[in-house]
């Protein structure tokens, strides 16, 4: 893998991490598009959603430096916490039982496709229906608000699904409003790619390269500034638009990738 790999990866994680059109499919096509492939094109994938996440910790460092100094005292913080733990237990529990199988089946192009193009048709329809916000904010939230959130977000163990796209799903159906959907899925977002990038390097801490780590270090200082400049983008659009523009974008980009593989123009 080149630095210009690096630099790519590195920017489409950042992108698409936080917006609800799938960093792990927009990766893993990116990837078949470089022809990149191998146990340290993996570990990469799996790093650079970390330093993403690192831009919700800076992005929020004042709500999180608060939480941790006042989690004592505060029954606002201790909530706080407690629906994050809550959120990210489906994911964790499925993903240590179902990652293996998972991988070796739907990390392709084309079941990508397919889930970009059914989560593009879920949020439209979520859009449409009648959307009762009962949550205005992130402490307004329930253990109930956040197990369900949680349940959804499991959902994005099936590439192409989209974590972000999953949380605001199921925020949207549970009566949170568009920002407060959004919030949620970056704060929930911390513990779920941390825990994946450290599971990832503890298992990879004999077999790594110094050049392997200095890549590494390139794509998630890319990674951390391009998913910085998306987050404050995203906050900015749904303050007056709807999640629709990001379903028909899933929708345009499944069906070209199905279309294209149906007339044999792509192989994978």
């Amino acid at each position: 893998m080149s630095w210009l790999d690096a630099i790519i990866l590195g920017l489409v994680e950042g992108i698409t991490e936080f917006l609800p059109i799938s960093s792990t499919g927009h990766l893993i096509l990116t990837k078949s598009w470089l022809g990149l492939e191998g146990d340290a094109i993996d570990r990469l994938l799996i790093v650079i959603q970390g330093a993403a996440i690192l831009a919700v910790c800076w992005e929020y460092r004042e709500r999180l430096w608060h939480t941790a100094l006042s989690i004592g005292r505060e029954t606002r913080s201790r909530l706080f916490v407690l629906n994050l733990f809550i959120a990210f237990l489906p994911l964790a529990i499925l993903g240590l039982l179902l990652e293996e199988r998972i991988e070796a089946v739907l990390f392709s192009p084309i079941p990508v496709a397919i889930a970009l193009v059914a989560g593009g048709l879920l949020i439209l329809w979520a859009e449409k229906r009648q959307h009762v916000e009962r949550v205005t904010s992130v402490d307004e939230l329930t253990w109930r608000d956040a197990l369900t959130v949680g349940l959804f977000q499991a959902l994005a163990l099936i590439p192409g699904t989209s974590r972000s796209a999953a949380t605001i799903l199921g925020g949207l159906l549970t009566g949170l409003n568009r920002r407060t959907a959004a919030e949620f899925s970056f704060f929930i977002a911390i513990p779920t790619l941390l825990a994946a990038t450290v599971y990832k390097l503890w298992g990879a801490r004999e077999s790594m390269s110094m050049d392997e780590a200095e890549i590494l270090a390139l794509s998630s200082v890319v990674a951390f500034a391009s998913a910085l400049a998306a987050i404050r983008f995203l906050l900015r659009f749904i303050s007056n638009h709807s999640f629709a523009m990001f379903a028909w974008y899933r929708i345009l980009v499944g069906g070209v990738i199905l279309l294209s593989w149906q007339m044999g123009w792509l192989q994978w």
